[in-house]
């Protein structure tokens, strides 16, 4: 994340947190992330230095006015008339991470070998707030070639729980006894 995506969605946060919109503008920001993703183009026609501004400020405008706050919508037309439109994915990174910081949320990877079942999610996330004492926003995904067991990332650090691990570990400490 740039010093730029920081200070913008650190700005946006403030703004909502003083107007009780921080959920509003959290799911808004997230769903025109997403669209943007789905339509890349779009992304660089209002990034284009070929329109003038005002072409893409009204752009804006007719694809987003009436259908999000207009605290957001005035945001995405700071940031496409200071020529950073690109940027919007890490300023709602930004925004999201100081959302999390308030709400005592920590955003944690779980990489297994098969789907966790919901018993095996359960107890994975109660560990892991145990440990934190934060709420547990889990992602899941799912990778066959660790053959067995799981890895979690959370707060920068990894803990790594799988097949492929505990044979690397055994196969220093044989190296180790040689």
């Amino acid at each position: 994340m740039t010093e730029l995506e920081k200070t913008y969605g650190d700005a946006l946060y403030q703004l909502a947190l003083e107007e009780s919109l921080e959920q509003e503008l959290l799911e808004q920001m997230n769903g025109v992330c997403a669209l943007l993703r789905e339509n890349p183009e779009y992304l660089r026609l209002i990034g284009s230095r070929a329109l003038a501004k005002a072409e893409r400020l009204a752009l804006l405008d007719e694809a987003f006015g009436g259908k999000v706050h207009p605290y957001l919508l005035n945001f995405m037309k700071i940031l496409c008339e200071r020529g950073a439109f690109e940027r919007i994915g890490g300023c709602r990174d930004a925004f999201v991470i100081a959302y999390n910081e308030r709400h005592g949320i920590v955003p944690a990877r779980v990489v297994s070998a098969t789907p966790l079942s919901a018993q095996q999610e359960k107890r994975l996330i109660e560990a892991l707030e145990k440990k934190t004492g934060k709420t547990i926003l889990l992602e899941k995904r799912v990778d066959a070639s660790l053959v067995g067991g799981m890895r979690v990332e959370m707060d920068g650090k990894r803990y790594d729980n799988t097949v492929a691990s505990k044979m690397e570990h055994l196969r220093r400490a044989l190296l180790a006894q040689s």
